[in-house]
């Protein structure tokens, strides 16, 4: 078994978020995720809760387009379109550190992680100060939500969706809250 506590090996661990899965009757139980994983060759396989986050070692080789095979082989088991982001735990690491709400209550930060680099396009569309005390920032490819009123009661991702399928209704994302991120961290730290 490979020493996780080493640097080079958590740089090898990767964290896979699906999207849409366990909402709106699209189920899949994680012990299903586990066993789609591990066929696809991703060893040390963790799930956290119901809402499709992994924590694995990928295969060796991997593939070129790792989060498209790990989608085709979730979607084909699944019988619905799962898409995958992916991050490595150092990309998520720098997630963390570059929190620009490090105040944040957990519940009330969430991180949109999206496949490629969003358009800033989105955020230009919409008059975001009409939105406060809610707030986001884009760092990279992540989009940090600062929701105090919480994400229930928040009216800014909504607004944020409905722009984002109308300037690139292919792009993919997934939000996660901020304990989250922290708890996929630390799973990939083990």
């Amino acid at each position: 078994m490979t020493e996780l506590g080493t640097t080079a090996a958590r740089g090898a661990r990767s964290i896979v978020l699906l999207r849409g899965v366990n909402v709106g009757g699209h189920r899949l139980a994680m012990s299903l995720l586990r066993s789609v994983l591990e066929a696809a060759g991703c060893t040390e396989v963790v799930t956290y809760i119901q809402s499709g986050n992994a924590v694995v070692t990928p295969p060796s080789p991997e593939p070129d387009d790792l989060a498209a095979a790990l989608s085709k082989a979730i979607s084909s088991t699944a019988g619905y379109g799962v898409p995958v982001v992916l991050r490595t735990r150092d990309e998520l690491a720098a997630v963390v550190e570059a929190n620009p709400y490090p105040g944040a209550e957990g519940k009330h930060l969430h991180v949109v992680f999206s496949a490629d680099e969003p358009s800033t396009a989105v955020l230009d569309a919409l008059d975001l100060p009409s939105f406060l005390p809610e707030e986001c920032a884009l760092v990279g490819r992540e989009l940090y939500l600062h929701l105090p009123s919480g994400m229930g009661r928040a009216s800014l991702p909504t607004a944020l969706e409905k722009a984002g399928r109308r300037i690139d209704p292919s792009a993919v994302g997934t939000t996660r809250n901020w304990n989250t991120v922290l708890k996929l961290l630390d799973l990939a730290d083990r």
